[in-house]
């Protein structure tokens, strides 16, 4: 049954791969991020290929008034089937003591305080389903705790721990919600958090096969289409060289 997805993050990466691979199976979406060229270029491209009904919201998730103005925008009766909270970032590498604060606000600011701004702008929306469906992208970073992972790991910690409160909460509801925390995977994540030093992003993959973004959007879509009594509620993803977030075998 044809579906209205909303995914944020959705002009690069896990976020990205997921708004093709639903287009792909027939699905209308909903496309938030930053970058409004990528969002058109990648509405243009989905619609002219799939024949799906894209709507594109440009907003940064840190900015409060700005998630419920857009999602606001959207006409009341529009029905979201399934959120992917899919936007978030690393930035910086460095010990507790010599990491950038700023840093560590806008980890904090976007990985938690935005999933949590468009889920609760998104529920009035999701409430309008038959089958509602929150897909939050957590992080073997939110299992254990790694060396100079610090407040990255600490924000995918909270994803994990709000997860499992949304599951409690919204159980009468019957909305279901799923986390999918991917170890290694080739996005741009490296570059970001090494702050655009494109030799340290590549250098991390070197030695071993990451998973790639359509892997993980292979088993977001997979968890999304299970009947409706059956919910995935956590599921942790990595290449078969990668053990945890501590142990990678590199050749």
């Amino acid at each position: 049954m044809k579906k209205t997805i909303c995914i944020t993050g959705a002009t690069s990466g896990i976020g990205k791969a997921c708004a093709y691979l639903f287009a792909s199976k027939g699905n209308n979406l909903i496309l938030t991020g930053r970058r409004k060229e990528r969002l058109e270029s990648i509405k243009l491209e989905l619609e002219e290929q799939y024949k799906v009904d894209v709507k594109i919201l440009c907003f940064d998730v840190q900015d409060r008034n700005q998630v419920f103005t857009n999602f606001t925008s959207l006409q009341s009766e529009t029905i979201i089937d399934v959120l992917i909270n899919n936007a978030g970032l690393a930035l910086g590498k460095e010990p507790f003591d010599e990491a950038n604060i700023d840093d560590w606000d806008t980890m904090l600011h976007t990985n938690v305080n935005g999933l949590l701004y468009v889920t609760r702008a998104c529920l009035p929306f999701l409430s309008l389903s038959s089958s509602p469906h929150i897909v939050n992208i957590g992080s073997t970073a939110g299992k254990e705790v790694y060396e100079n992972g610090n407040v990255y790991c600490a924000s995918k910690f909270a994803v994990d721990a709000i997860s499992k409160a949304m599951r409690i909460d919204l159980l009468k509801k019957g909305i279901k919600v799923t986390s999918v925390n991917p170890g290694a995977a080739e996005t741009e994540f490296s570059l970001v958090r090494f702050k655009g030093d494109e030799a340290k992003a590549s250098s991390t993959y070197e030695g071993f096969q990451p998973l790639s973004p359509q892997d993980v959007a292979e088993v977001i879509e997979y968890a999304v289409r299970l009947p409706k009594h059956f919910n995935i509620n956590d599921l942790t993803l990595t290449s078969l060289a990668q053990a945890n977030s501590f142990y990678t075998h590199k050749s």
